[in-house]
């Protein structure tokens, strides 16, 4: 087979399974509105969940003033800035970790975390559903990387007492799922791990900002200690509005990361001008009326969606997906909403397993009162219209 037909039979796939994916542009800033494509949208698709991204703007033009554009190298070289250090230095407090250490993407933060902690001959557990950074971390590690089943904790703790001559355990859990919005059982992993001597990783990238009084992430939520969830992993590129990410820890563990951690020590430093920026929405981050205001558009798009009976995902996240199954039928129903001035995603497989492609309705503290009432009122208009769209009491898996 040559390389051009292969290239060309797996897109035809693609197409024909209704898993093709292409990208819309925008015209306009991220907000709860947007041009898109020439249109104007009311966007339930951003994990701009405290309508951060479009906060900032001054700040930014003030840090590149004094900073400029780039940061010329690597942390390790000459790239690491006083900005860098500075939001560093921030992150660690707002998390209550000793230290933290930026990263460029969530991405790099996650494979650089686990291909550098785990090794040849140690294994890596991992929930079924979580990211895809997540494990490709462990298939880089080369460690043993064994998954268990979502939110199982029974069938971990069959993994983890297993007695077959291992190395070192590193469990890993996303915070909030993103494409399901339930919650891990942080405490009951931290529990387990503390009884078989693992060490705990948890991405909290959509739940930092999110949960926690102040906006601390997963481990204010629950109320954990920094020994009880070691290894913590955030992202700036969500909930906070911007862009980067980092893992926070102990003084040991971050200087291991910056040893050891392949994606960081090879990767130019992201812009000091974006890391100076970010402070300014650290400090509107700790403000409470945006989480609350969040949590209102949560509850108001939850009680409206039961009271119609659409396929709603077990979620009191701002991720709320409407379970569909069939691919082509998401698609349907993401087009139709489009037509409608409503911008929501048709999540398809490989995201997630076959058979539960699903919408995925993503709400910020920016969207009003009204923007989820237009989205409820045209679902139910939808819903109605087309009685092969599965309701609530239904089945879909």
């Amino acid at each position: 087979m040559s390389w051009q037909h292969r290239l060309h039979s797996k897109l035809q796939q693609r197409r024909d399974q209704h898993l093709w994916r292409q990208r819309s542009v925008l015209n306009s800033p991220q907000d709860a509105h947007v041009d898109c494509n020439g249109e104007t949208l009311v966007n339930f698709c951003s994990n701009d969940y405290l309508g951060l991204a479009a906060s900032g703007g001054e700040d930014l033009a003030t840090a590149a003033r004094r900073w400029q554009f780039g940061s010329g190298a690597s942390h390790l070289v000459c790239g690491h800035s006083r900005a860098h250090h500075a939001l560093e230095d921030a992150l660690a407090e707002l998390t209550g970790y000793p230290r933290a250490l930026l990263f460029s993407t969530g991405y790099m933060a996650n494979i650089g975390a686990i291909s550098a902690l785990a090794q040849r001959g140690d294994r890596v557990i991992q929930d079924k559903l979580n990211h895809a950074s997540l494990l490709d971390g462990a298939i880089l590690s080369r460690a043993d990387l064994q998954r268990f089943r979502h939110a199982d904790y029974e069938h971990l703790a069959d993994l983890l007492n297993k007695d077959d001559a291992r190395g070192e355990t590193l469990v890993v859990s996303d915070s909030l799922f993103s494409m399901d919005g339930d919650l891990a059982d942080v405490p009951q992993l931290s529990r387990l791990c503390e009884q078989t001597g693992s060490l705990l990783m948890i991405d909290d990238a959509h739940g930092f900002g999110v949960l926690g009084e102040n906006g601390g992430g997963v481990r204010e939520h629950f109320g954990l200690t920094t020994q009880q969830l070691p290894v913590y992993v955030g992202t700036l590129g969500k909930a906070l509005g911007g862009y980067g990410a980092f893992v926070a820890g102990s003084n040991d563990l971050i200087d291991y990361l910056i040893q050891f951690a392949r994606p960081y020590i090879y990767t130019t430093a992201l812009p000091p001008a974006v890391a100076e920026a970010m402070l300014g929405n650290l400090e509107r981050l700790k403000d409470n009326a945006r989480r609350q205001q969040l949590k209102a558009r949560i509850q108001q798009f939850r009680s409206g969606a039961e009271q119609m009976h659409l396929p709603l995902m077990d979620s009191h996240s701002p991720i709320q997906p409407l379970l569909i199954g069939e691919s082509a039928k998401a698609i349907s129903v993401s087009n139709e909403l489009r037509t409608r001035g409503l911008w929501v995603s048709a999540i398809r497989p490989p995201t997630v397993p076959e058979g539960s492609a699903r919408l995925r309705v993503t709400l910020s503290a920016a969207h009003s009162d009204d923007d989820v009432k237009r989205l409820l009122d045209a679902l139910s208009a939808i819903w109605q219209n087309d009685n092969t769209l599965p309701r609530a009491s239904e089945q879909v898996l």
